[in-house]
């Protein structure tokens, strides 16, 4: 079995809904995974930009959310995610915050790549590492790994 992401509210490649977004109510959509490797320990996801600030001269990747530890019984995240599954652990995103933070694209239409990682271990506490510093870590400890892309451009019909 593959490891696969998942979200009802948009396709691998479509538009984000606005809800999801800084010109909505900002909130994390809902994904579901299926397929994590028996050999899995915990689970990682990580959702960045590589287009900022302009998909036509991209300089940065910014990062909007950063979770690690996920438990491997998990099968995704509910909308609006408040209550995280025991054990996970948050990170900090470009928003220089934890959790969630939407897409809000000064220009153009931008990708949106949600990574979701199996790994053969339970990372320590990293306290609340950045992407790289989570990346860092999972090195070497990877399994499998699967991603989601959504598309969004402020204003835009989807």
């Amino acid at each position: 079995m593959t490891l696969t992401l998942t979200s009802p509210v948009f396709a691998h490649q479509a538009a984000i809904p606005p809800k999801y977004t800084c010109e909505g109510s900002d909130i994390s959509p809902p994904l579901a995974w299926s397929g994590v490797p028996a050999e899995a320990k915990s689970l990682a996801l990580i959702v960045d930009d590589p287009d900022a600030p302009d998909p036509a001269a991209p300089k940065t990747t910014w990062v909007h959310w950063v979770l690690y530890n996920l438990p491997t019984t998990a099968k995704g995240l509910p909308e609006a995610v408040r209550t995280l599954p025991p054990g996970t652990l948050e990170g900090v995103s470009d928003w220089r915050r934890t959790g969630y933070g939407g897409p809000c694209p000064p220009i153009g239409r931008h990708r949106y790549f949600h990574k979701l990682y199996a790994l053969d271990t339970v990372l320590p506490d990293l306290g609340k590492p950045t992407k790289a510093q989570l990346e860092k870590a999972m090195a070497g400890h990877i399994v499998a790994q699967a991603e989601l892309v959504g598309t969004y451009q402020k204003g835009a019909r989807t």
